[in-house]
């Protein structure tokens, strides 16, 4: 059985940077997958490659086999890829609800008051639905979050692409978070997770991947990862002799 999401032999460069060098990534159906690395490493990239908004040099991009690498951005999200972004950007103007239909009506191609149920459940479900009725521009951080997944979801996405979701939350903000993800995960949707709030990502994953200079150079069981003096020393900072 293919990979739910495979890029092959991907590779992609502006100038000078080099943001992927000839990665390879597949993920499983039902995997959940966290990706970590240094700023400027690539990782932002690739979802931007996965999505289709970014288009690669070299290499393919295949959804359950599909070679999809050719594929506008919005057909993707129809096929089932959706993504949330590291910074928030609802359309302020409009209620928590609203954004929501906007993003189930999309995602399907169905008519808007043919997603307004589904919508009630989703705000629900990531805990909004005392907010469905007020300007997403007026929501806290974590509320932002929360609706950046409420619309993803709204597409009912096969694989969903999370970036950054854990920065700026509080402890107890970030426990909500991964309980909501967790959540997702077991509805059956395929995850990849870009974080640097590691003790978030390792509470939810089941391998993790580290890219550094468009490469990745680790990868395998989180906790043993997470120990290399290679990731320490290329991801932290921290001399692997030390």
């Amino acid at each position: 059985m293919p990979a739910i999401l495979s890029l092959e032999n991907i590779s992609k460069r502006f100038g000078a940077v080099i943001v992927a060098d000839d990665i390879e990534l597949a993920l499983n159906e039902g995997e959940a997958l966290g990706i970590i690395g240094p700023n400027g490493a690539g990782k932002t990239s690739l979802f931007g490659i996965a999505t289709g908004t970014l288009v690669p040099d070299t290499g393919r991009v295949l959804l359950a086999g599909e070679d999809i690498t050719h594929v506008p951005p919005e057909r993707r999200c129809r096929k089932g890829i959706a993504r949330s972004f590291q910074i928030p950007q609802p359309f302020s103007g409009m209620t928590v609800f609203e954004n929501v239909v906007v993003a189930a009506a999309f995602g399907s191609g169905e008519r808007e008051r043919a997603v307004y149920e589904r919508c009630a459940d989703l705000l629900a479900h990531c805990g909004l639905a005392d907010k469905a009725n007020k300007h997403a521009g007026g929501l806290t951080l974590l509320d932002r979050k929360r609706l950046e997944l409420a619309r993803a979801l709204a597409t009912k996405p096969r694989v969903l692409l999370l970036d950054e979701v854990a920065g700026g939350l509080t402890e107890h903000e970030c426990a909500a978070l991964v309980a909501l993800i967790k959540d997702v995960r077991a509805a059956g949707v395929s995850i990849i997770w870009i974080e640097h709030v590691v003790h978030a990502l390792l509470a939810t994953i089941d391998r993790l991947l580290v890219l550094h200079g468009g490469k990745f150079i680790a990868s395998g069981d989180p906790q043993t990862v997470i120990k290399s003096p290679q990731v320490a020393e290329i991801y932290m900072g921290i001399a692997a002799d030390a």
